[in-house]
């Protein structure tokens, strides 16, 4: 159902404000004071030592439930201030964007929070925490916004990073408050809603991992065993392999590829690696995060169609063959074939399914990510398979078949949950601001 198909409120006024527009003629418009105090309670001396946290994504929280190694120690709480449950938290610097939440919990919060709490027993804090969560209500509070820090990126384009709502301002931000009786049908009406928007969300997500998960399977299968099931088959000696068809050969990786020491040439932009195997022009795909690779001892020559392991993101699969000429850090392996016969993008999906099953932190003696840079005497001596040339590129074009036909599922179902969302925050917004019509 659209939000157009919902019914409208028979009569609309205008409120006067700049983010609710138009709202039905009996609601009212109060301003925050009329509902919330902020609760400006201090944690010292020390009455919590249970620290909150706020996130877009997911709200308040407990900060010794994010993995952050536990609470900070007790002398540093006393500048903390309180929350209790039920209290509407935002961050000051952040709420424009979306950092708001309300609280399960009682515990400190940053200086930068404001904890919020009813001030009358009438107010329908659900309905509430919806207008509070409303993207239409955070935008407007953009014209409140002080001290703006700019951050200028990797483009050259100047991006708004930060601004401050003070109390001051906030308190007197007009918000629609429809009478009690409507505020309880509209929860109600979007919980209802949004659990089952979220369900189809659910459903989606793990169809997403289970077609990443056949995906996987298939190209593990292509590169290992061939895609002839019927094959006779035999044992590769090769742990993280097992068997392979018994027409296949078994080699040593310095049998069959060599390192490249190429120069850099004048004009060569930087070539990247990243984890999804792609390895192409760094302006093809993002221009910040990087290090420049002259700190590091200056650049190598990369070319088109090398085999490429990226020697600190190797571990995650970032190993690609290089769509682009140019030039890239010299921490690269970069291995160019020292026999016919050898199809450079076959042995990228191998040694890419090498490392995700993690036998390169077994060769490199790695315990962690990045924890051992891979070099080219790990994979030297190591045996590798090598099927038949016709082999080779008949599985290379299955793998790069099967990317594309689960990928483009994968594409679908992502851009679904895309809508599902949008939809919901839509249907969120014209609820809690009378643009339909829910009891």
């Amino acid at each position: 159902m659209t939000i157009a198909a919902y019914p409208k409120y028979e009569s609309y006024r205008d409120t006067g404000s700049d983010w609710i527009e138009d709202l039905p003629s009996h609601w009212e418009v109060q301003p925050v004071r009329a509902n919330f105090a902020f609760r400006n309670e201090k944690n010292d001396p020390v009455i919590t030592e249970e620290v909150l946290s706020l996130s877009i994504a997911h709200g308040v929280t407990l900060y010794s439930e994010e993995g952050r190694g536990g609470n900070k120690r007790k002398d540093e709480l006393t500048a903390y201030k309180i929350a209790r449950p039920d209290d509407i938290v935002l961050n000051s610097m952040n709420v424009i964007v979306g950092a708001v939440g309300r609280s399960k919990y009682f515990g400190a919060i940053s200086p930068v929070y404001y904890a919020m709490y009813a001030t009358r027993q009438e107010v329908n804090v659900d309905y509430y925490e919806r207008v509070f969560s409303n993207s239409a209500f955070q935008k407007g509070l953009l014209r409140h916004g002080k001290g703006i820090l700019m951050k200028l990126s990797g483009t050259g384009q100047l991006n708004t990073i930060r601004m401050k709502i003070s109390q001051g301002d906030l308190k007197n931000v007009l918000l629609p408050a429809p009478p009690p009786e409507e505020q309880a049908a509209i929860v109600a009406f979007l919980d209802g809603k949004c659990a089952t928007i979220d369900e189809a969300v659910r459903i989606k997500e793990a169809q997403i991992r289970l077609l990443a998960e056949r995906r996987q399977i298939l190209i593990q299968q292509a590169v290992t065993r061939g895609l002839n099931p019927a094959a006779p088959m035999k044992d590769s000696g090769i742990d993280w392999i097992g068997q392979i068809p018994a027409h296949w050969g078994i080699h040593r990786f310095k049998y069959l590829f060599e390192q490249s020491r190429l120069p850099v040439r004048p004009g060569d932009e930087v070539v990247t690696s990243f984890r999804d195997g792609q390895v192409t022009l760094r302006s093809n795909r993002r221009l910040e995060g990087f290090t420049e690779a002259i700190i590091e001892g200056g650049y190598q020559g990369i070319r088109v169609g090398q085999l490429v392991l990226n020697s600190m993101d190797a571990f995650e699969g970032a190993i690609g063959v290089s769509d682009s000429d140019g030039k890239c850090t010299p921490e690269y392996v970069i291995c160019d074939p020292i026999q016919d016969g050898l199809s450079q993008q076959y042995f990228a999906y191998l040694l890419r399914e090498m490392a995700l099953a993690r036998y390169i932190q077994v060769i490199c003696n790695a315990v962690r990510q990045r924890a051992v840079r891979i070099r080219f005497n790990n994979l030297a001596h190591r045996f590798v398979v090598v099927p038949p040339a016709d082999e080779q590129k008949h599985i290379v074009e299955f793998v790069e078949a099967t990317k594309k036909r689960i990928g483009d599922a994968i594409t679908l179902k992502e851009s679904q949950i895309t809508a599902l969302r949008e939809y919901k925050t839509s249907l969120i917004n014209a609820a809690v601001t009378g643009k339909i019509k829910v009891v």
